[in-house]
This record gives C-alpha cells, structure tokens and sequence, in this order.
C-alpha cells in the first residue's frame, strides 16, 4: 500500500537526515504523494497514469543516493540502487538489465518477510521454548509408572517443566546443547552449475527449490544457537509463503523504487556515438517505459515503479540521453554544491550526525568527549580544503576527517574509561595536520610529479 504521508511531512522527516537540497526533497516527496493520489482514483484511469521518474544532476557526496534511501525508507517501500555503467560491462547487453528487477523483488521478499515475522513472532516463540523444553525433557520420562500413579507423574512432569522454563527464559540454560533436526532442500552436486544467463538462472532456481525433496540432519547446538534455529524453522511453517511472495511482488509494483547511479555515463558526450552506451539506454528503456520482467518468483510489471536516475553530469547533460529515455524522466532537478556552513550543519544536525556518532562511540568505553563549537569549525573547514586540493567527494570527506580525528583516541579508549576529553580546534589541527599537509600538495600537483618520477 502506498504511502499517506503528505509531502510536507516527506520533506520534514528527510529534514532529519539529510542538509539542504530542498529543491530534490520536494520532487521526490511530490513523486511519492502521487502514488497515494493514484491509488485513490478508478481503476481504469489508475492505470493510465505512470510514475513521473527524476534525474537528480550533482556531484558525489551532495546527497543523491541518500534522498533515495531515506525516502524509501520512510515509505517502507522496497528499493535498489545499480550503476548504470555496471551495464556497459563485457557480457552485459540485452535482457540481463532486468536483473535490477529481481533484485528489487528480492529485497520486496526479505521485507515482507521480516514484517510477516513480526505478526507471527509471538506464537513462534512460544513454540520455540516448548520444542526447547521438549528437547531437554524428553516427553517419555516419568511414565513407565502404573494408571494408580500416571496422575502423580504427570504432576511431577509438570513442575520439571515448569522449573526449566524459567532457567531457559532467564538464559541460565543457554551453554547446555540440545539435538536438533534441520531441514535442507537436497540440490544435486553441480545442478546450478549447469545453469546459465540471469533470466534462465532465475526460472529455474525457483523452480528447483519448489521440487527438490527436503533432506533432515541433526545437529548438536548450544541452546542460544538452536534458540534461533528452532525460531526461523516456526516462523516458516506459520508464515504463508505463497501469500507473502503475492505480497512482495505487488508491492514491488506499486511501490518499488530503483534508483540508477552515473546515468551520465551511458549518455552520448557529443563526440560521437558511443554504441555501447546506447546499447545500455535501449536496453534500459523497456523496463523504465514499462514491461514484464520474469523473477524466480513470478512475472512482475514494472509500469509503475519508480525510477530516480542520479548523475554528475560534469561531461554531458539529461539532453544527450536518448530522447525517449528523457521522455521517461521528465523531472530534473539540481542538487546544490556543499559549502562550509553545510558542513558544519552535517556534522552537528542531523539525528545521526557524525559528531553524535562519535560522542556515543566513546561513551561505550566510558570515555566522555565533547566537541567545541571551534572544533567543529575547523573540521568543516580542514574537509573543504582536502575537497579543493585533491578530489571533491562532497560530505564523504567528512568521514575521513572524523575517523582520522578519533583515530588516537579511539584506539586508547578502552584504557581511558572515566576520562573526559575536549576537543577544541587545536586538537583537530594537531591531529589532522598531515592529511591537510598531502592536500595541499595534491592541490599544486606535486603528487603527479612525484608519481611521474617514479
């Protein structure tokens, strides 16, 4: 089922991650409204109207990729994330972009499963604890006694039970190992082997899982080990699995989202025409157009999956892809350049913000540290610089000036509990002074020079 949440609260809750880029938050969140407004319209006009796709233009480390995963994120939907170029490969051409499908549709399983776990988990625990306590008070025991005595046994059976339910409940059973039979489909040695290309491997994978007879083996495990075994093996018998593939790939139809890294670098640059980029564009505009795509699980459409396409652009421009494949994105929208104060607000803002990442790190080891407003000053600062004088990756430069940073001090923390530790902007300087020292050399070139003398 679609998401209600309206686009203002869309916007607000990827507020809570991701710094600016206004502009792609509101055409995403208006993309996802749009799947609700559909849903409320008659069948016969639903059908008619298809997701309204967007290439989001900006360098690396703005937020691309992430708009995406939050977002489907926030509107439980299932998501996957490929690389264009990843089609330009040799062995790559044709039908085998549809693997970006099935893998939608795998991750659409996996989280219908987990949400199926949930509604079964009570009744798959209480089954679990009573396989355990069968496992380790055989069922027999006690009962060689005549009819006058079997109510006294029974009673006696009772109050074992009981009393090793609480000792497996409060975990004082966990080291004590219990047999246990798992069961495994039977795959012939060397049958997947024989089976190639990705459409045909995916056919008959499902098909091979449905008709192979199952094999037991008994395995001798610890009972926090069996615990898990015995949960998964009751989850499976509770769960309906053909109700919860329907489940999956309805919801991959209705609410997949796949988004397309370096869509750039399958566009024409205007020097020529590149034909295994063009290759890669027709092979991709079927399934954006909308078609039927085969999965291990069944046929799904993708009319209606939303497609978010991402890309640099530094070369070329969305107006030297194919013209169809611009018809199937007609929303662009441009993400901004990063500058200091973004950065500052990214360290600081956000719920999982760098700066509380690390704090909370530290207080795992007893150390407590604060980060002064100077500091995170300089950090944003030191990360704009190493952007300007090697490569600009963006807000991911932030990651190697916050773990270098920590670098000494989480390394002695486990030694230092009950310390408190400030880190002012000398610190940061003291410790990060060699890596702006090897940007400002790449900035002037010296590391080509070095690398062309050797």
């Amino acid at each position: 089922m679609s998401s209600t949440l309206t686009p203002q609260e869309i916007v607000e809750r990827l507020d809570r991650y991701i710094v600016g880029q206004n502009d792609a938050k509101r055409a995403v969140a208006v993309a996802i409204r749009n799947r609700w407004r559909r849903q409320q319209l008659p069948e016969k006009l639903r059908e008619e109207i298809g997701p309204k796709n967007i290439i989001l233009i900006g360098p690396t480390g703005v937020g691309k990729t992430e708009i995406a995963r939050r977002l489907a994120g926030l509107v439980n939907a299932p998501w996957v994330k490929v690389e264009a170029t990843k089609y330009t490969e040799v062995g790559y051409h044709g039908r085998d972009v549809e693997s970006m499908i099935r893998d939608l549709v795998e991750n659409a399983i996996h989280m219908v499963e987990a949400e199926q776990t949930e509604v079964v988990r009570s009744e798959a625990e209480r089954q679990t604890e009573e396989q355990l306590l069968d496992a380790l008070i055989p069922t027999g025991e006690d009962f060689q006694d005549t009819d006058a005595v079997s109510d006294e046994a029974e009673q006696r059976r009772h109050r074992s039970r009981e009393k090793m339910r609480v000792k497996l409940r409060d975990g004082q059973l966990d080291d004590h190992s219990v047999d246990l039979t798992v069961e495994q489909k039977a795959m012939p040695v060397g049958m997947m082997a024989t089976i190639g290309g990705d459409q045909l491997e995916s056919e008959m994978q499902g098909i091979m899982e449905r008709l192979m007879p199952s094999k037991s083996t008994t395995r001798r495990l610890p009972i926090r080990e069996a615990r898990k075994v015995i949960f998964e093996q009751q989850c499976e018998k509770l769960i309906d699995k053909d109700k919860l593939v329907e489940m999956a790939l309805r919801r991959t139809e209705a609410n997949g989202i796949v988004f397309i890294d370096e869509i750039d670098k399958i566009g024409s640059a205007g020097f020529g025409q590149d034909v295994s980029r063009l290759g890669v564009q027709r092979d991709l505009l079927p399934i954006v157009e909308g078609c039927t795509v085969s999965t291990r699980h069944g046929q799904v459409k993708t009319d209606h999956v939303l497609f978010i396409a991402a890309g640099a652009f530094h070369m070329t421009s969305p107006n030297d892809l194919l013209p169809e494949m611009q018809g199937r994105f007609p929303i662009r929208v441009e993400l901004k350049d990063l500058n200091h104060d973004d950065f500052v607000r990214i360290l600081t803002e956000p719920e999982s913000a760098l700066i509380k990442q690390q704090v909370a790190l530290m207080g795992t080891e007893g150390v407590t540290v604060k980060f002064t407003d100077d500091a995170i000053q300089e950090m944003a600062e030191i990360a704009i610089r190493m952007n300007a004088g090697v490569e600009n990756i963006g807000a991911r430069r932030l990651y190697t000036v916050s773990e270098r940073l920590m670098e000494e001090l989480s390394f002695d923390a486990p030694n230092r509990s009950g310390d408190k530790v400030t880190i002012d902007a000398g610190y940061v300087r003291d410790r990060l002074a060699d890596i702006v020292r090897n940007a400002e050399l790449g900035r002037f070139g010296f590391h080509s020079m070095r690398e062309g003398s050797e």
